[in-house]
């Protein structure tokens, strides 16, 4: 493993960790409606969908810690993760239209996903 792909992948994770606890603890918080633009009446009725929301982030950072803790199969399950987070992002972007969730997601996955094919 070389630095750069792990620099990017533990990014990434601390990332969906920071995800996680926002939707999950925040949501409907001054700091969660700041972040996600969000009426506090709306957030309150959309809370249990964001915790659900939030584990789901949460489990894709266990994925990628996985990834940089395991002695054999780094690239495999970062390639994995990473891809989902990339979709994850993609998807979000677009169903949002929230054009920042793609490049605060997707783009790190992204460069990721390079440093890991390209072995740098």
């Amino acid at each position: 493993m070389k630095f750069l792909q792990i620099f990017f992948v533990a990014l990434v994770a601390f990332e969906h960790i920071y995800f996680m606890i926002l939707e999950m603890f925040f949501w409907d918080k001054p700091k969660g409606l700041k972040t996600f633009g969000h009426k506090l009446e709306d957030a309150k009725k959309s809370k249990i969908l964001a915790k659900n929301q939030g584990l789901y982030n949460g489990f894709l950072a266990a994925g990628l810690i996985w990834a940089i803790i395991s002695e054999h199969n780094f690239k495999e399950i970062a390639l994995f993760f990473l891809i989902c987070v990339t979709i994850a992002g993609i998807y979000g972007a677009y169903t949002t239209r929230k054009r920042k969730l793609f490049f605060v997601q997707s783009i790190p996955a992204l460069i990721g996903i390079m440093l890991i094919l390209l072995n740098i």
